[in-house]
């Protein structure tokens, strides 16, 4: 017979919900619902069980249901058939998440008071290899403040750099073009309170993605928002997912006042830029508090076929006093598989005003 036995890809991770499953690509960074009773199949082949003895555990009344599953994962190249001596040959991937750098991003919220303090704030983050850095103004950027800032960015190691700024007159599409110019690290810029909502593909405008939003954001508060099109197959994301929180682990950030937090939203500091350097305020014994608090511990995401593409947020969660709640502004329901607004939930309202979000959730209505 052709088809003795099945493996699935080593690069394909089947994340297991309430009612259905995920099966996530690694290397073609997409994924597939599955029936929960699909991951179930998948599980007993790759006990190195054959096709027949699968038709004998599953019941010939079940052979035609095997047949189509393992016809969906072959055609979706999931995985393949070989015989029972090769079944051993294709070891499994690892799924441990390993980083060299002690911090691996960064959040630095543009103000007269972190202004100032740029050059010391890039070069504590080069001591600590740091590879990714956003930089966030929630008030107008002069163009030659900004300018001056990436220059300073120009002759630094890290990846990308990502940019959520107020529009102002002086970003138009020609001083945009001009980016590339004062840093080729720029990988993502949002130009929020614009007067147009535009989106510009990479190469279209410049060699990074652009977004022009009507949407004020005036704070911090904006963030933490669960939604599909943030979800990402990306396998280092998913790698550290499985171990580590997915939004903070290896993160730091320096809020308008140069306060040094794990995220700006977060009331907890570890010291000011003024006077405390970033390494000081990682080795504080709180600071990686949240670092290793993973979906499968998180209640109601830990149920949830999504949760290792989803990002986390710790800074708003549906009990303030509870760390392992679900994220507040997360409206999926993993036992129903449905989504729904968040904000009109009547089980959110208490963490709403709690958080001051009340004006907030109006002008986003």
């Amino acid at each position: 017979m052709r088809r003795k036995y099945f493996k699935i890809f080593s690069g394909c991770v089947v994340i297991k919900g309430n009612t259905r499953s995920l099966i996530v690509d690694l290397q073609r960074e997409n994924s597939r619902l599955i029936p929960d009773t699909m991951s179930n199949v998948i599980d007993y082949f790759q006990s190195k069980k054959s096709v027949n003895q699968a038709y004998a555990y599953y019941g010939r009344e079940n052979k035609i249901t095997v047949d189509e599953y393992l016809d969906f994962l072959i055609q979706n190249e999931f995985g393949f058939f070989c015989e029972e001596d090769e079944f051993d040959l294709f070891p499994e991937m690892s799924n441990s998440f390993e980083t060299a750098s002690p911090l691996t991003n960064a959040i630095i919220e543009l103000s007269e008071s972190t202004i100032i303090q740029i050059e010391k704030i890039i070069f504590y983050l080069e001591q600590l290899k740091c590879q990714h850095i956003q930089l966030v103004s929630f008030n107008e950027l002069p163009q030659t403040t900004f300018v001056k800032i990436l220059e300073k960015l120009k002759n630094t190691n890290f990846k990308s750099i990502d940019l959520v700024l107020k529009y102002n007159r002086d970003f138009d599409d020609n001083f945009i073009k001009k980016l590339d110019t004062y840093n080729f690290r720029i990988t993502n810029l949002l130009l929020h309170t614009s007067l147009r909502d535009k989106i510009y593909e990479y190469s279209e405008v410049a060699l990074f993605n652009i977004e022009f939003s009507q949407k004020q954001i005036t704070s911090f508060n904006h963030c933490g928002i669960v939604d599909a099109k943030y979800f990402n197959t990306n396998l280092p994301k998913v790698l550290e997912s499985l171990s580590h929180n997915s939004c903070l682990h290896k993160k730091i950030s320096i809020d308008k006042d140069g306060n040094i937090k794990n995220c700006p939203s977060m009331p907890q500091s570890f010291g000011n830029i003024k006077d405390t350097t970033l390494e000081q305020a990682l080795n504080h014994p709180d600071f990686k508090k949240y670092w290793n608090i993973t979906k499968d511990q998180i209640e109601v995401c830990k149920d949830c076929e999504f949760r290792h593409i989803c990002t986390d947020c710790r800074a708003y969660i549906e009990e303030p006093e509870n760390q392992y709640s679900k994220p507040l502004k997360c409206g999926y329901n993993p036992y129903t598989n449905v989504w729904e607004e968040w904000s009109t939930s009547p089980l959110k309202q208490k963490a709403i005003e709690y958080y001051g979000m009340q004006e907030l959730i109006k002008k986003d209505a």
